[in-house]
């Protein structure tokens, strides 16, 4: 199979700050998903790289980048295959720390159990764990923000906001099921909805979960908000569209009855 190479499309980019994404490296029947990267001064940190099918063009996408063995840091929201299964390979070609939700940490061994890097230090040496209540971490000259977003759809799940672009990266949450390759933002948010709705009522819990999520998104100073699956919300009008519609939406158990509990 052709392997993709990808340009990094600039999300944000300021006085040494800047964030990018990389929305089309999938092959093959893999689930289309975005991988993306914040720079801030000399550190450097990327989002949910993926597995074996992203790992490659990936790693020559950053490198347009970042000098890649230099990557500071991956986030993993949650537990997912295509979000963390090539961190094998990662902590062997780079000398990255793995920023990841203390309950999913010691599920990593099952990955990389045998891991060891060249000056001997196990994988649990560099992983950084959140807490259920989220975490600030310094980072260049600013910080990022690890919010919580339990149930959405993982039960250990967080997001990364970024207070210097206004963006939050909301992993699965504001996803939509649709192949993208230069088309980032959406333009038209009720035509978007047919993309994102059987996905929301299948992968987010219940409502109330997603009105608790909206009741704290709301008080963050927002831009854009950047999913792992799709388009991203870019704007004031565009994020208070999404928000709107998450927060009433019924979903997961809400729609769960009897019928979807019968021996077949």
């Amino acid at each position: 199979m052709k392997m993709k190479i990808s340009t990094p499309i600039i999300l944000y980019e300021g006085s040494n700050h800047k964030c990018v994404i990389f929305n089309d490296l999938v092959t093959g029947n893999g689930v289309q998903a975005n991988q993306f990267m914040v720079l801030d001064n000399d550190k450097s940190i990327l989002i949910d790289p993926g597995g074996d099918l992203t790992y490659m063009p990936l790693t020559i996408a950053v490198s347009d980048v970042i000098k890649t063995r230099g990557l500071d840091y991956i986030f993993a929201s949650h537990q997912d295959p295509d979000i963390i299964a090539s961190i094998d390979r990662w902590l062997m070609n780079t000398k990255c720390e793995i920023i990841i939700s203390s309950w999913w940490s010691r599920f990593l061994p099952h990955l990389i159990s045998s891991f060891m890097d060249s000056h001997g230090a196990h994988t649990g040496e560099r992983i950084i764990v959140i807490p259920d209540e989220g975490k600030r971490m310094k980072f260049g000259n600013n910080e990022l923000i690890f919010i919580p977003g339990h149930f959405l759809h993982s039960v250990a799940n967080f997001q990364l906001y970024d207070p210097v672009s206004k963006i939050l990266f909301s992993g699965d949450m504001g996803a939509s099921l649709i192949d993208i390759t230069n088309e980032v933002f959406v333009d038209d948010f009720d035509s978007h909805i047919q993309y994102m709705l059987g996905f929301h009522q299948r992968f987010m819990v219940s409502n109330k979960v997603t009105s608790l999520w909206v009741s704290m998104v709301r008080k963050l100073d927002l831009d854009m908000i950047v999913p792992q699956h799709g388009k991203a919300f870019k704007g004031k009008a565009m994020v208070n569209a999404f928000l709107d519609w998450i927060e009433d939406l019924e979903c997961g158990i809400d729609l769960m009855k009897r019928k979807n509990y019968q021996i077949p």
